[in-house]
C-alpha cells in the first residue's frame, strides 16, 4: 500500500516462531517447491507483489528508514533450513554474501532471537549527511554484486549446425545459425577489408586534422605528404638536404659585419608608406598656410614695433613692381608694361589741326565706350589755371592698375610642331617601283559588266566572265579574244579561275547560276599533252564515284536528292571542252582554290545561306562535295585557304573566323570592325590579312598581333569592291572600287615578326567608267611580273603595267 510522500514507514516487530519438536527436520520437497516448481501463476502474483514494492519504495523520501521485516523473514529460514538426511545445508551456498557467512558461524542448537529494532539502528547500512538545503540525506552503500548473476560478459551463442562441414557455407554470406535461428554473418577477411577501404573515397591531401588558424580541414600537398613520411621514418626530407650544415659566422672576418636585420633598432621613417588620408590633411594645411589662414609662429612685438605698423596700416602704399630688380635683356622676361608718353592731343593748349570740329564732337558723343578710339576729346586752353578736373581720372588709374596686375611675368613658350613632322617618314614612292602606273591593254567584247576575271598560272592568258553568260580568255600582251564559251543565256558568270598547278594541265572554272563548269579551252591555247593530262584530271573522279557509298534511301524508297550533283556536261559543250558540271541547290558567288588544285570551296550568300549549304568544300579527284558546319552567325560572304597550314578562312558580315580543318576547332575570330565585308587576301607568307568594305575601308590584320585591325586605310570615296595580293613575292597589293579607281600600294611583310608591316600608297589609276553607281568589280595580279588585270562595270579589261 502506497504512502503518502512525507511520512515514514513503522518498525514492525514480528514474534519469534515457536519451536517444533520436527523443526530440526527441513522439507527438502518443500524448499525445492518454493526455488524451482513455482508456478506460472504465483509467479505472476510475485512479479506484480515486486512492482509494487518497487512503487512504494519510489515514494519513500530521502529520510525514511526500511523496514526490517524482510530481513528477519530471511534469518528465520536459515535458522530452520535443514537436509533430509540429516545434514544441513550451507546458508552460503543459498545466499552468497556476508550476511551467510554469519549465519553459517551460528550453531544449529543456538537460539536465535529475533532482531528487534534496537539490533537494527546498531547496524545501519547507510550514512547520514545534509543536503544543500540543510536537511538531513541518507547514502546506501554499493550493493555487492553475485557473481553468477547475468551480467554483460555473458558467452555469446555459438554455431548450432553440428557435424555439417563448413563447405557447404562457403557460397552463402553466413557461416550458420545461432540458438535462436538467427544467421552467423561471415567475418571480413583481408581482401574484404582492403576492397571496403578501396571503396571509401578520400580526397587527395586529407589529413584528419584541422587547420586552427581556419577552422577548415588541413589539406597537405603529396611533397609535404611525402616529407613527413620520410620525417617518420628518420630519412632525410630531400635531396640535398643537410640536417647539420656548418656553422656560418655572420659577424666575424672582413666585409661581414653586419648582414642580417638582428638589431631592435626601429625602422626609419623614409619606409614607411603614407596613408591616402593623411595626405589630404597634409594638402589642406598647406592650402591654409598658401592662403594665409595658418601663419607661423611671430614672437610678441614690442611697443615701438606695433606702433610703426600701425603707422604703416594708416598710410598703406602698394607698389606692384616694387620689387623688380634691373637684368639683362632676356628672351624670357617680361618688363614692366609702361604707358605712352603723352601727345599734342592731350595738351592743354594743342595746335588747331587736333582740335575736333562740332561734327566730329557730335559723332563722338553718341558713340558707346566701347567704341570709341579715346577716353576724351581735345581742347583749348588759354592757360594751365584753366585746366578744370579730369571726370575719367578715376577710372583710368583703376585700369591702369588691372593691367599692371594682369600682365604676365614670364613669357609662356609655346609649341611650334609643323604638322608635317607628325606624318610617318614614308619611303619615296619612286624607290618602291616597280608598281603599274599606266594602262597598257583595254579588252573590249562582253556586253554588260564584267564580273569576274583570272590570270592562268603561266601569265599568259586571262579568262574574263560577265553578265551576258559567256566565259572568254584574252592574250594578256595584245588583248586579242582567243576562245569564248556561252554557258546560259539568262544566268551570269559570277566566278571564272584557273585551276591552280603546274604547266602540265590547263583547266578553267567558271560559275553560272547553280552550276560550276570545268572547261579545257581548245585551239592554241594548250598542246595535245596539255588537253590530254587536264582530260585525265577531270575524269578522275569517275572512277571514284562509281565505288562509293549507294545513295540514301527516303521511306518511300525512292534516293534522296543530293545537296551537289557531279555530272558530264552535254554533248555540244563537250566539243568546246566544257567537259564537266557541278549542280548544286544554291547560287555560288564566290570560288577559292586550294595551293594542290584539288579542293575548291564555294560560297552561296543568297536567301538560303542561312543554311548548312551555304559554304561548300569540294574534292575534284574524288567528285566529292562536303558541307562542313561551321554554325557562322551571319551570312557568309567568302572564303580562302591558307598557303601552307591545314587554316581555313571565312568571312561573315562583319567577322572573319579561321578553322583548323584537321582539329575541326575554330582557332582564331578576327573584329574588324566594318560593316559589311565584300573580300578577303591572304599574304602569301600567311601572316597578315586583307580585308576590303563596303564602307570605303581597307583593314590590314596582323594575324599575330590580336583580333582588331592593325591598319585601316581610308582612300576610297565609294564602296570597295575587291582586293588582291601579289602572289609571285613582290610587296605590293590593291583594291577596286566603285569610283572607278584602284589603288596600288606597298606591303612590306618580313616574316621573322620583328618589326611590323609597312604599308605606304603608291600609285591611283584611273580609266574605268562608273555605270549605274558601279564602277570597278574585280583585280586580279600577274603571277610574276608587277602587271595588274581589272575588270569595271563599263564592260573592259584593262591591264595596267
Amino acid at each position: 500500500m502506497s504512502q503518502r510522500a512525507g511520512q515514514k514507514r513503522k518498525v514492525v516487530e514480528v514474534p519469534a516462531p515457536e519451536v517444533e519438536e520436527d523443526a530440526d527436520q527441513l522439507d527438502l520437497g518443500a524448499l525445492n517447491g518454493d526455488f524451482d516448481g513455482e508456478s506460472e501463476e504465483d509467479a505472476d502474483e510475485e512479479s506484480e507483489e515486486d512492482e509494487d514494492e518497487l512503487e512504494d519504495d519510489d515514494e519513500l523520501a530521502s529520510d525514511e528508514i526500511p523496514s526490517s521485516e524482510d530481513e528477519e523473514e530471511v534469518r528465520q529460514q536459515f535458522q530452520d533450513m535443514k537436509t533430509s538426511n540429516g545434514h544441513s545445508k550451507s546458508a552460503q551456498s543459498l545466499m552468497g554474501s556476508d550476511t551467510a557467512k554469519d549465519v553459517a558461524a551460528i550453531a544449529t542448537d543456538t537460539p536465535i532471537t529475533p532482531l528487534n529494532s534496537d539490533d537494527a539502528a546498531d547496524i545501519p547500512n547507510y550514512t547520514v549527511s545534509t543536503d544543500a538545503n540543510g536537511n538531513l540525506r541518507y547514502i546506501y552503500g554499493e550493493i555487492d554484486p553475485v557473481y553468477d548473476s547475468d551480467d554483460s560478459d555473458a558467452v555469446e551463442p555459438g554455431n548450432t549446425i553440428g557435424n555439417i562441414p563448413m563447405s557447404y557455407y562457403d557460397a552463402y554470406p553466413h557461416i550458420g545459425y545461432d540458438i535462436n535461428g538467427r544467421r552467423i554473418a561471415r567475418p571480413a577477411k583481408g581482401e574484404a577489408l582492403d576492397s571496403l577501404l578501396d571503396s571509401i573515397d578520400i580526397p587527395e591531401g586529407w589529413t584528419g586534422l584541422t587547420d586552427p588558424a581556419t577552422g577548415k580541414p588541413l589539406e597537405l600537398t603529396s611533397e609535404q605528404l611525402e616529407t613527413l613520411k620520410k620525417l617518420t621514418r628518420n630519412e632525410t626530407p630531400g635531396d640535398g638536404y643537410d640536417p647539420y650544415p656548418d656553422m656560418v659566422e655572420w659577424f666575424t672576418g672582413k666585409g661581414k659585419e653586419e648582414v642580417m636585420p638582428l638589431s631592435a633598432i626601429p625602422e626609419p621613417k623614409r619606409r614607411f608608406v603614407p596613408s591616402a588620408h593623411e595626405h589630404k590633411r597634409v594638402m589642406k594645411m598647406v592650402k591654409a598656410i598658401r592662403e594665409g589662414r595658418i601663419k607661423p609662429y611671430r614672437a610678441p612685438l614690442t611697443e615701438e614695433e606695433r606702433e610703426r605698423e600701425e603707422e604703416e596700416q594708416d598710410f598703406a602704399t602698394y607698389d606692384v613692381w616694387a620689387t623688380e630688380q634691373p637684368r639683362e635683356d632676356h628672351v624670357m622676361n617680361i618688363p614692366a608694361p609702361k604707358l605712352p608718353p603723352p601727345g599734342y592731343e592731350e595738351s592743354y593748349h594743342p595746335p588747331p589741326e587736333y582740335l575736333p570740329d562740332d561734327e566730329e564732337k557730335k559723332t563722338w558723343e553718341e558713340q558707346d565706350d566701347e567704341d570709341r578710339d579715346r577716353d576724351f576729346l581735345p581742347r583749348d586752353h588759354a592757360a594751365l589755371r584753366k585746366v578744370p578736373g579730369y571726370e575719367q581720372f578715376v577710372k583710368e588709374k583703376f585700369e591702369r592698375c588691372l593691367d599692371l596686375y594682369l600682365a604676365p611675368r614670364v613669357r609662356r613658350s609655346k609649341l611650334n610642331i609643323d604638322p608635317e613632322s607628325l606624318l610617318p617618314k614614308l619611303p619615296d614612292p619612286a624607290e618602291l617601283k616597280p608598281f603599274p602606273t599606266t594602262n597598257t591593254t583595254i579588252m573590249r567584247g562582253h556586253e554588260g559588266k564584267v564580273r569576274s576575271i583570272s590570270i592562268d598560272g603561266s601569265g599568259k592568258w586571262v579568262a574574263s566572265g560577265g553578265d551576258d553568260g559567256t566565259v572568254r580568255v584574252w592574250e594578256i600582251l595584245t588583248g586579242r579574244q582567243l576562245w569564248r564559251l556561252k554557258l546560259s543565256k539568262d544566268e551570269a558568270v559570277n566566278v571564272v579561275s584557273w585551276r591552280p598547278g603546274n604547266a602540265e594541265s590547263s583547266i578553267l572554272v567558271a560559275c553560272c547560276g547553280e552550276s560550276i563548269y570545268f572547261m579545257v579551252p581548245q585551239h592554241e591555247l594548250c598542246t595535245p599533252e596539255v588537253d590530254a593530262k587536264s582530260r585525265e584530271i577531270l575524269d578522275a573522279g569517275y572512277g571514284y564515284a562509281a565505288t562509293a557509298a549507294p545513295a540514301q534511301k527516303t521511306s518511300a524508297g525512292a534516293d534522296k536528292p543530293t545537296a551537289a550533283s557531279w555530272a558530264r556536261t552535254s554533248a555540244t559543250l563537250q566539243e568546246r571542252g566544257c567537259l564537266l558540271s557541278l549542280t548544286l541547290r544554291t547560287t555560288p558567288k564566290t570560288l577559292s582554290w586550294h595551293r594542290r588544285g584539288d579542293y575548291f570551296s564555294t560560297v552561296s550568300p543568297g536567301s538560303s545561306s542561312a543554311s548548312a549549304t551555304a559554304i561548300a568544300i569540294h574534292t575534284l579527284s574524288k567528285h566529292q562535295t562536303q558541307y562542313p558546319r561551321l554554325r557562322l552567325r551571319g551570312l557568309a560572304q567568302t572564303t580562302c585557304f591558307h598557303p601552307s597550314k591545314p587554316l581555313f578562312f571565312v568571312a561573315t558580315k562583319v567577322k572573319v573566323r579561321i578553322y583548323d580543318l584537321q582539329a575541326q576547332k575554330m582557332e582564331k575570330e578576327l573584329l574588324p570592325g566594318a560593316r559589311w565585308i565584300s573580300d578577303i587576301a591572304l599574304h602569301p607568307l600567311g601572316s597578315n590579312l586583307i580585308i576590303s568594305s563596303y564602307d570605303k575601308r581597307l583593314l590590314w590584320h596582323d594575324l599575330d598581333l590580336g583580333a582588331t585591325p592593325y591598319r585601316v586605310i581610308r582612300h576610297h570615296t565609294k564602296a570597295i569592291r575587291a582586293v588582291a595580293f601579289h602572289p609571285g613575292g613582290l610587296p605590293l597589293f590593291a583594291d577596286a572600287s566603285d569610283d572607278g579607281t584602284l589603288h596600288i600600294l606597298h606591303g612590306k611583310v618580313v616574316g621573322d615578326s620583328l618589326e611590323n608591316a609597312t604599308i605606304v600608297p603608291l600609285k591611283v589609276l584611273k580609266g574605268h567608267r562608273v555605270v549605274r553607281e558601279l564602277g570597278v568589280l574585280g583585280v586580279e595580279w600577274h603571277p610574276r611580273e608587277a602587271w595588274c588585270v581589272s575588270a569595271g562595270a563599263d564592260g573592259t579589261i584593262r591591264v595596267w603595267t
